[in-house]
């Protein structure tokens, strides 16, 4: 069993930059895919980014490429999320997760486990 716990979220102006965190307990295996999803009102949960836990290949959604950036500290095992340049449009809740199935090509995970979710807005 996984649980993850998201911080760093809040309110940013336009053109601000925001980091995420996600700590997570439990077993986390090389295979392990994790990445960040958001939902913003009224529409659906969307993958923004996700990273394989051992080789550190990383997926962006092109609606943040060049803007956001995956990473994780294995030791810590502790996922993040720089978010720069961000605009209005990526106000949303951004929820962590992990896909715990071997080696999902990272575009197309589907996570086992979530964190709770934060909260970013971004005012113009």
């Amino acid at each position: 069993q996984v649980q993850l716990v998201e911080s760093g979220g809040g309110l940013v102006q336009a053109g601000g930059s925001l980091r995420l965190s996600c700590a997570a307990s439990g077993p986390i295996f090389s295979s392990y895919s994790m990445g960040w999803f958001r939902q913003a009102p009224g529409k659906e949960r969307q993958l923004v980014a996700a990273i394989r836990w051992m080789s550190g290949s990383t997926y962006y959604a092109d609606s943040v490429k060049g803007r956001f950036t995956i990473s994780r500290d294995n030791a810590k095992n502790t996922v993040y999320l720089q978010m720069n340049s961000l605009k209005i449009e990526d106000t949303a809740v951004y929820y962590c997760a992990v896909d715990a199935k071997m080696l999902t090509p990272l575009a197309t995970i589907i996570p086992n486990y979530w964190g709770q979710g934060t909260q970013v807005t971004v005012s113009s």
